[in-house]
């Protein structure tokens, strides 16, 4: 089941370190299957407001999403990144293949009368 990083970055001033953080996160991705999803597009705030930038990591499993924020090569280039910009940072599983919300919907319903 897939699974992804999530980062809600603030705005952030340009910096060295930062352009050298983006040159080598790429290669930190590789060994674990990651690969940006989302990255330096602009956002529409549909609800409420969302400053800053997002960026979305795939991963193939929540597994490999760790592996690599635990490994030694991107917890190295890590500081490059987070002494110039403040966020926030999420793994999160995917949904399985076929994956309907009507069921969760149906499974609320249940817990909701069984309840009352």
């Amino acid at each position: 089941m897939s699974a992804y990083a999530i980062a809600h970055l603030q705005e952030a001033a340009p910096h060295p370190e930062i352009a050298e953080y983006i040159e080598r996160i790429t290669v930190t991705l590789t060994p674990y299957g990651g690969r940006f999803l989302v990255h330096g597009a602009q956002h529409e705030a549909k609800e409420g407001s969302w400053p800053g930038h997002v960026v979305i990591i795939g991963f193939p499993s929540i597994a490999e999403a760790r592996s690599w924020w635990d490994s030694p090569a991107y917890q190295e280039i890590a500081p490059l990144r987070s002494r110039h910009i403040v966020g926030d940072i999420i793994l999160v599983p995917g949904v399985p293949e076929g994956y309907d919300a009507t069921t969760t919907a149906h499974a609320m319903r249940e817990s909701l009368t069984a309840s009352q």
